[in-house]
């Protein structure tokens, strides 16, 4: 195999994990404070990384060039061909339309400070399908070639806020120490180590080496948790829970954690940083996110691969987000809430379930696999429950002191 798909590999499971939930999980995770966030962070890393092991040798298990529905079917039958269908059409549409609708500021906001020029705000959507969209439609090749471009760019303004402000951290806010809102937090951390749907694209990019497969995953997925926990510190660190620009406020807001950050420190290398940050992030994690749901249309859907074909699957994933979009602010926002039920269904549960099928690696037929198995099952199950009994507000009085 190619070292420079290796590489590649590497970059894109990385890519699509980082993207706009990077932005939200230090006010999210701020209830309960630095230390606990860590914990759940290397819990969720740790659950997802080998629900990922489960897909991989599921999608290696399948003969042909299997996507999701593919691997479902072949192993679970018809139940999980429907559940697998319903779930991620659900969570990757709501995800696109998420990053086409926070990507649409940020189009505006550059484009008046290069040209002075307004953009329509009904034309904004339709910047990040046309300019990237082109990526998507090349197939993994293309979207791996702009996705290095674009994580350079996330790198570099990444360690302009690495290099600026931890000057300016207070120790005493990483002190903060509260286990009893852990549940709030939980749904959403899982959701940010999301990277599995890109896995059949890359089985097929990578030819199958599962070997190397399995290293990509690993180090893949361990640059975003590093990252996390670096972002977690400078954070937590300058931004107070609570006060006028703090991260409760940006939580009732609906506000990432940059805008608090820029509002508490008025450095324009901070700001420029944060804008350029929040950009790549999104930019990147979209490529990943389309990219799997046309390769997934594709295989649901039996389309050739020509170029027609492309094109169809192209189509079939930019139109359906744009229209939420532009016609129902709000739509999206109601799937996105249950984002981590979507994610402990088809990330956690579903590969959990195939795996229990296979034959072959053994493991799965021994003790110490089916303890394993079930141990994510159950663990998929409580992240549902919790996601929902969250949206019925069962969990607002663990937080309402901070709300005052």
């Amino acid at each position: 195999m190619k070292i420079n798909h290796y590489i590649g590999g590497i970059l894109l499971v990385a890519g699509t994990t980082i993207g706009a939930g990077m932005l939200a999980l230090p006010v999210l995770t701020s209830f309960v404070g630095f230390v606990p966030s860590i914990c759940i962070f290397l819990l969720c890393w740790l659950v997802m990384l080998a629900t990922a092991f489960f897909f991989l040798d599921v999608n290696l298990a399948v003969e042909g060039e299997p996507n999701l529905i593919s691997m479902a079917h072949k192993t679970l039958g018809g139940w999980g061909k429907g559940l697998s269908w319903v779930v991620y059409l659900l969570l990757l549409y709501s995800l696109t339309a998420a990053y086409i609708s926070a990507s649409a500021p940020l189009f505006v906001s550059a484009v008046k400070t290069m040209t002075g020029y307004t953009i329509p705000s009904w034309l904004a959507p339709f910047s990040l399908p046309i300019i990237f969209g082109f990526f998507v439609y090349l197939g993994t090749l293309g979207v791996d070639m702009i996705n290095r471009l674009l994580m350079i760019g996330l790198c570099v303004s990444y360690l302009i806020l690495v290099g600026v402000l931890p000057e300016h951290i207070d120790g005493t806010l990483l002190t903060h120490v509260d286990w009893s809102p852990t549940f709030v937090a939980l749904p959403v951390v899982i959701t940010s180590f999301g990277y599995h749907i890109i896995i059949p694209s890359l089985t097929t990019y990578m030819n199958h080496d599962r070997k190397h497969l399995r290293l990509t995953l690993i180090i893949g997925s361990l640059l975003p948790l590093v990252i996390y926990i670096l972002w977690q510190v400078l954070i937590l660190g300058i931004v107070p829970i609570s006060g006028e620009h703090s991260l409760v406020n940006a939580w009732k807001s609906g506000v990432s954690a940059t805008v608090p950050l820029t509002q508490i420190i008025q450095n324009k290398w901070i700001i420029v940083g944060a804008h350029f940050f929040s950009f790549f992030a999104i930019v990147t994690s979209f490529l990943g996110v389309t990219l799997s749901l046309s390769d997934f249309l594709t295989d649901g859907f039996k389309i050739k691969k020509t170029w027609e074909g492309r094109l169809i699957a192209c189509l079939m994933t930019f139109i359906p987000p744009l229209i939420f979009v532009l016609t129902y602010q709000r739509g999206f926002f109601i799937a996105l809430e249950y984002a981590g039920a979507f994610v402990a269904i088809l990330l956690i549960f579903l590969p959990a379930m195939m795996a229990w099928k296979l034959k072959t690696p053994k493991f799965y037929g021994t003790g110490w696999g089916k303890i394993l198995l079930s141990f994510v099952i159950l663990f998929a199950l409580f992240i549902v429950i919790v996601d929902i009994l969250q949206q019925w507000g069962t969990f607002k009085p663990l937080i309402s002191k901070y709300l005052i």
